[in-house]
Formats: structure tokens, sequence, C-alpha cells
């Protein structure tokens, strides 16, 4: 299960926000949102020093635990 979506939208993003901060577009923010494209391990980090957490916590989290 895929967080990052929920994450966003916790912290107040637009997805043109956290495409900024992590340098790149709107549509793949949207695409790893959805699962259909994976971040590079550097983008991967930097989703996770934004939000606070691991990379696990946002894209190998186990919904219910």
């Amino acid at each position: 299960m895929n967080r990052l979506k929920e994450l966003r939208k916790e912290n107040n993003f637009k997805q043109t926000d956290l495409a900024e901060k992590i340098g790149v577009t709107r549509q793949v923010v949207s695409y790893y949102e959805l699962g259909t494209v994976k971040p590079s391990l550097d983008k991967a980090k930097k989703l996770a020093d934004i939000f606070g957490c691991s990379i696990e916590d946002i894209f190998f989290a186990n919904k219910g635990h």
C-alpha cells in the first residue's frame, strides 16, 4: 500500500507543491501516488525527509499496522 497521497494531504501539500520540492512534475507525483511509476531512490529519500519518516513507511506500509 502506497501512503504518499495520504501523507501529502495530511501535510496540506498539493501535488504541485510536492513536485516542486523534489524536482519533478505534478504528473510524476500523480504517477507515484497511483503506483504507476516508482520513484528513484534519490526522490524516495527526499519524500521521506519531507514527511519525516522512512521510505518504507511511504511505499511499503501495511494497512492497519
